[in-house]
């Protein structure tokens, strides 16, 4: 057998070693943008969302955002990084001047402030954000009215799930 064929061998060869005793197991979502609409946490009239990976460990959370109506969704402020990638339609935040649109990647830095608004010819959006820490929903002043962290997160997939018929235990799927 010659060097390159054993080298070859190698490379194409799975990780011989166990993985370490406390690792968490990963998460795979094979059907991510699900076709069944009992997956799709409601969060308020015609917004959803569709848990990924709600890690409470460290206080992020992964999900996909579906909006079917037009106009401002929410004004919040995030304390800690978050990350967004647009996969159908388009929506803007009214403190900014660009439009996030499909294909698009965001990055919103910590302290940001921000109207998220989808305009009135979008018919369905889908975004997929981690956001780390809280949201804190605010007035325009910056007073908080309400907040999101990832435990406010399971507990509305416990609820949603458990009404829906798959049980409250359906969310632990999701949960690192």
């Amino acid at each position: 057998m010659s060097r390159d064929s054993t080298v070859a061998g190698i490379a194409a060869m799975p990780y011989q070693l166990p993985f370490p005793e406390d690792a968490l197991k990963e998460i795979v979502v094979a059907n991510a943008i699900p076709d069944d609409d009992r997956l799709w946490v409601p969060q308020s009239e015609n917004v959803w969302f569709r848990p990924l990976c709600l890690n409470r460990s460290q206080g992020y959370w992964m999900n996909l955002l579906k909006v079917r109506k037009s106009g401002v969704l929410s004004r919040h402020r995030h304390p800690a990084a978050v990350h967004g990638f647009v996969l159908k339609g388009r929506w803007k935040y009214l403190e900014h001047d660009w439009e996030a649109t499909a294909g698009s990647y965001v990055f919103e830095p910590p302290g940001e402030t921000h109207t998220l608004v989808v305009p009135d010819d979008v018919e369905e959006m889908i975004t997929f954000f981690q956001v780390n820490g809280v949201m804190i929903h605010v007035d325009p002043w910056g007073e908080a009215t309400a907040y999101e962290d990832v435990f406010t997160k399971i507990d509305m997939c416990k609820k949603h799930f458990e009404a829906a018929g798959l049980g409250a235990d359906f969310v632990e799927q999701f949960i690192r």
